[in-house]
């Protein structure tokens, strides 16, 4: 196993997709704060699948930043940087792909959404939120996460397990013990 030093940050524009393996794929649009994106990691590495980061990012994932971080598990996550949303779109497009957007804006909750193996779960960043033209564009693929009214959201790292271990409960992945 390779530690974070051996390990350079990834380019951007790192291509992913089902055909590479992932038995899901995390997006994260623009995401801001290191500790989310380091559980949402943390999660991936756990189940497999492979983490997407949209730029720009509010923080560093070079080398140095992994290590002062304390990531030991970041060599263990599939992460793909992005310039923009370009490839995620293009690639969740693809025949066998599935794009399901998490936004508050969702009009169907996330439990009634069927996902498949490889689908590509796009969540907002944290102080914004997915861009509302996206949403338009593919709102009925956009789901949220059910809680009371009057409040903002979840955190971002608990709104990606919450849905990430519905989806794997849904696939049954027989990778997972």
């Amino acid at each position: 196993m390779s530690s974070p030093t051996d390990r350079p940050a990834p380019p951007a524009d790192t291509p992913g997709g089902a055909q590479h393996g992932a038995i899901l794929h995390v997006v994260l649009y623009q995401p801001q704060i290191p500790q989310n994106t380091g559980n949402i990691a943390r999660t991936c590495a756990a189940v497999g699948a492979a983490l997407h980061l949209v730029e720009p990012l509010g923080f560093s994932v070079s080398e140095s930043a992994v290590r002062r971080a304390g990531l030991d598990y970041w060599p263990e996550v599939a992460v793909h940087r992005h310039a923009g949303l370009k490839p995620v779109l293009t690639a969740a497009a693809a025949p066998a792909g599935q794009l399901v957007l998490l936004s508050t804006h969702g009009a169907k909750p996330y439990t009634e959404f069927r996902y498949r193996p490889g689908a590509y779960l796009l969540f907002g960043n944290e102080t914004a939120g997915l861009p509302a033209e996206l949403r338009a564009r593919h709102a009925a693929a956009t789901a949220r996460i059910p809680m009371r009214t009057g409040l903002r959201s979840l955190n971002l790292a608990n709104a990606v397990a919450v849905v990430v271990y519905e989806a794997l409960r849904q696939i049954a992945p027989p990778h997972l013990s």
